[in-house]
């Protein structure tokens, strides 16, 4: 008898120890569910893929975010979901585009932190060398503000035309060349169609993000490609949020994660050195 309670009392000390277990368990499941911050990130492209790697990392969930990337082709349908707060946080602009969208659209979003900086090229399919270019040759460029600036200071990089001393590296425009001896027929056309056009003109200024998805590699098969300097600075790109969210402490995070020696790491080996890390101040663009 003596035994058979003993037996008795330790099985109901076994379950009193398993149900207070369960108990705490719920209870750091649910304090971990309290903690971890839900963030919906906009992005595209290569970019989008470089997110969904810091959303699984381990960094992530340490710093208690849990991040859905959803992929947006179109820049300004993101950005102004953004500025509606449809999203939390976009990645995909640089800082000139930001500039010109904010511009036309009522000063709605803010840069929170850099990311990194790529070059654009001018590729063809038809010719190995600039000067193989034919008289009125057709050249295709981005059609939005910031990135034909960037493009027709490309071009003029290229010796191929010549921009007015006042050319504004943010708003230029096509109206800004002065000196076109080989009567270039500048096409522009939506950014992310630019590869798919290579076959139909004679030359196309690339952004980085969309040769990517083409298959090229700016440093390996541009014939020429942006020169990193002060005039290339409104073109790193940036993590953008609405006004009203900028000192967001949790959205901050996300500017520690990109720049972890993990993700760094990532982008060098999946993107051929095309995505030049930059972990600076915001204020350092103004």
């Amino acid at each position: 008898m003596y035994i058979f309670k003993k037996i008795l009392m330790l099985f109901l000390v076994f379950i009193l120890v398993a149900c207070a277990n369960q108990n705490e368990n719920k209870h750091n499941e649910k304090t971990l569910k309290q903690k971890t911050k839900h963030i919906v990130l906009g992005s595209m492209g290569a970019d989008a893929d470089i997110w969904r790697f810091i959303a699984k990392s381990q960094a992530a969930q340490d710093a208690g975010l849990d991040i859905e990337v959803k992929n947006i082709t179109d820049g300004i349908a993101l950005n102004l979901a953004t500025a509606e707060k449809k999203i939390d946080v976009n990645a995909f602009q640089s800082w000139a585009y930001l500039k010109t969208f904010n511009q036309k659209h009522g000063d709605s979003l803010r840069a929170i932190a850099t990311t990194y900086l790529e070059p654009m090229g001018l590729y063809s399919k038809k010719y190995k060398d600039l000067r193989q270019l034919p008289l009125k040759a057709v050249i295709a460029i981005p059609n939005d503000t910031a990135n034909t600036s960037r493009a027709l200071l490309l071009l003029e990089q290229a010796e191929l035309i010549k921009l007015k001393d006042s050319f504004d590296h943010v708003t230029g425009s096509v109206q800004d060349i002065i000196s076109n001896p080989k009567q270039f027929q500048i096409k522009q056309v939506q950014g992310a169609t630019t590869p798919r056009v290579l076959t139909d003109v004679d030359l196309a200024a690339i952004g980085n993000t969309n040769a990517l998805e083409s298959g090229l590699n700016v440093l390996e098969d541009a014939l020429v490609y942006e020169k990193t300097n002060s005039k290339t600075m409104n073109n790193i790109n940036i993590l953008v949020v609405s006004k009203d969210r900028e000192n967001d402490i949790e959205l901050q995070k996300l500017a520690t994660l990109y720049h972890q020696p993990e993700v760094i790491d990532y982008i060098k080996k999946h993107f051929g050195g095309t995505k030049l890390d930059v972990n600076q101040e915001i204020s350092s663009l103004n």
